[in-house]
């Protein structure tokens, strides 16, 4: 990433020149909780804290419902989603969680279920259980598919004191199966019907640290229908970030898919790290499609590269993207109520050969401040890339 006052004049100049084609809509909308309604935000419980791992609603036939008719994401979103970013299936699991009771529902068997791979589902019990991860699940390198369904049911808790899930293609200790770890197609992770909460992963550098719920980097990640709160990584560090998700090294640079999913949801529920409060990548796309991003924090300092006499960071209140040649959608998508200390209250995008792209369809940001700098004309965005971004059916205002 080059230095920061370069970066600023690029982006001056190219919006002189293209500035006139996408503008922020003239009024800003209602905030507080009326805003959140207005958008379809999360449903929030009796206490006004957003549904943790909230039951399934009934769905209209009696029958019990299933991802389509989750609590979680924007439901206000209309957004179309394509074949390949639905959930996948789980009519035969490979491995089942739990006998029925909340109590056969252990860490020890969940970690176990992820390094044998294939698809896991869970029994325990009729009602919302919390499984506290005692260690991080690990991805072997070895399973082509792995599917976690939590059935509207589970929530993983780091108990702010570890990383929840990961999987790296380029851990020796996992198998290294190719001598491309950087670019395979597979494991091919999906998270889907599940809540990760209090993941942590601080003090954990490797590939660089991030991911306080997730880490991934190689095969494919796709989250469907997921929730995540309180999650968090570093305080500090220039490009490190990612405190519900950290991306890196995707097969084939093709996107991760965040469908229907909420990352934070209400005060005190968001995600805090130095940068990206919800998701953080470098050289990694992704399609993000009818989910909620609020109240997430970019909490470092000194932007990236570090200014002198600062630790670095702050950007991207809730996504942090970084690399060359990526693409990011948000389709369906409301941000609102982020904040980063340095730029991108709501999204730091920076393609350093400039061939990155961002689109924005059908997507709500709004009130996610950037306490240093941002993108004129995109209220929230910090953006250098191929073109400004592209605009359509949304709305940025302050």
């Amino acid at each position: 990433m080059r230095k920061l006052g370069a970066m600023l004049l690029v982006a001056a100049l190219a919006l002189t020149a293209c500035g006139s084609e996408e503008k922020p809509a003239p009024a800003d909308g209602p905030s507080g909780s009326a805003a959140a309604a207005d958008e379809g935000a999360a449903p929030q419980g009796a206490d006004g804290a957003a549904a943790l791992g909230a039951a399934p609603a009934a769905s209209k036939t009696g029958q019990a419902a299933h991802a389509q008719t989750f609590a979680f994401g924007n439901p206000g979103g209309k957004a179309a989603v394509p074949a390949e970013a639905k959930a996948e299936s789980t009519a035969s699991p490979t491995t089942v969680v739990g006998d029925g009771s909340a109590a056969s529902c252990t860490s020890e068997k969940f970690v176990a279920a992820v390094s044998t791979g294939g698809v896991i589902t869970f029994n325990c019990g009729p009602d919302q259980v919390t499984i506290v991860v005692k260690q991080t699940a690990k991805v072997r390198n070895r399973s082509a598919k792995v599917v976690i369904d939590g059935g509207g049911k589970v929530t993983l808790s780091g108990e702010g004191k570890r990383r929840i899930l990961y999987q790296n293609t380029c851990d020796k200790s996992l198998e290294w199966t190719t001598d491309h770890c950087q670019d395979q197609a597979t494991p091919a992770l999906t998270v889907q019907n599940i809540v990760f909460a209090d993941g942590n992963s601080t003090g954990d550098k490797t590939e660089g640290g991030g991911g306080g719920a997730i880490f991934v980097r190689g095969g494919r990640l796709k989250v469907v229908n997921a929730k995540f709160v309180r999650n968090r990584c570093d305080d500090t560090g220039p490009d490190l970030g990612g405190a519900a998700i950290r991306a890196l090294s995707q097969y084939h640079n093709q996107p991760v898919y965040i469908v229907g999913s909420t990352f934070g949801g209400a005060s005190g529920q968001g995600g805090i790290c130095s940068n990206g409060g919800a998701l953080s990548s470098i050289q990694v796309s992704w399609t993000v499609i009818n989910s909620l991003f609020s109240y997430n924090s970019a909490i470092g300092k000194g932007a990236n590269p570090a200014r002198g006499g600062t630790p670095g960071g702050g950007s991207g209140g809730a996504i942090y993207c970084d690399g060359d040649n990526f693409v990011v959608k948000l389709a369906g998508t409301l941000i609102e109520q982020n904040k980063a200390n340095e730029g991108g209250g709501a999204v730091f995008f920076v393609s350093n050969d400039r061939t990155g792209t961002m689109s924005i369809e059908s997507s709500t940001l709004r009130k996610n401040p950037s306490a240093g700098f941002e993108t004129d004309g995109f209220p929230g965005i910090f953006f250098l890339g191929a073109r400004p971004p592209s605009v359509s059916g949304s709305t940025l205002t302050k």
